[in-house]
């Protein structure tokens, strides 16, 4: 055989021995969407390591939830399983990762049943990044616009009656955030910037129990400013309106010295 014959020949036995020797690709065969759902929620319910520690893999049940929409994205179980993954988020306190799911589904299914539970973990994805009242109220803000969603666009839901407290709550919040603001103005001396900030509270958050001690702190700017009759009409209000305030009975002492 001559020398081109013969690495021909040596070709083909290579080729031949590389084709016997490659294995055949194993494909997995994915148990069905059912099945899945079920194993995704047994590991969500976790185990208890020694009767105490209790551990959820919340990966894991990420990963099989994940698994249910990637082969059987028309299923039912697939819409229950963002939820699923969103609340897994959530509760493994990955909140930016759990506030994605959670408008995503919202955005998505908009006449799903649970949009204002969204809607409602969404703004608790927010609540649970707030800040002291000193710092930036960012998600302050951010959580009261899927409140006041939730509110408008659901009001007899059963989240809504869960959402108004934490409503007020963060007003209150973002209310005190502004008086701290005002405080260090009036602290300073600045007492017209002071002022302007103390009634935009009153503008902006009336009626969540900080009305009577912002009235009289604005009272002491007008009075610092010797805008005196400005002065008397905001203690005269406060008395007449809020007679049991230890703020009132400070604002008689004010008015009966006659800024003194």
């Amino acid at each position: 055989m001559n020398r081109p014959l013969r690495l021909v020949a040596a070709l083909i036995v290579l080729l031949t021995a590389a084709c016997q020797s490659t294995p055949e690709p194993v494909f997995e065969e994915v148990p069905p969407a059912d099945e899945l759902f079920a194993e995704g929620e047994k590991v969500l319910e976790g185990r208890y390591i020694l009767f105490v520690y209790h551990r959820v893999d919340y990966s894991r049940a990420i990963e099989i939830f994940q698994s249910i929409i990637d082969n059987y994205p028309y299923s039912e179980y697939a819409v229950d399983a963002e939820l699923r993954i969103a609340d897994a988020y959530f509760s493994d306190g990955k909140f930016e990762e759990a506030l994605s799911y959670y408008r995503d589904f919202a955005d998505l299914h908009p006449d799903h049943e649970k949009v204002p539970y969204t809607i409602f973990r969404s703004a608790l994805c927010h609540e649970s990044q707030l800040e002291s009242i000193e710092r930036d109220q960012t998600a302050t803000r951010s959580a009261l616009v899927f409140l006041d969603r939730l509110l408008v666009r659901y009001p007899h839901s059963e989240y809504a009656r869960e959402a108004e407290p934490m409503w007020r709550s963060l007003q209150v919040h973002l209310a005190e955030n502004s008086e701290s603001v005002a405080d260090f103005y009036r602290d300073r001396g600045e007492y017209e910037a002071a002022a302007e900030r103390y009634r935009n509270i009153l503008n902006d958050h009336p009626g969540l129990g900080l009305d009577a001690r912002v009235l009289f702190k604005l009272g002491e700017c007008y009075a610092s400013l010797r805008r005196y009759d400005e002065a008397d009409r905001i203690y005269r209000t406060l008395v007449a309106h809020y007679a049991d305030s230890t703020f009132a009975f400070e604002a008689q002492q004010r008015l009966a010295s006659n800024f003194d």
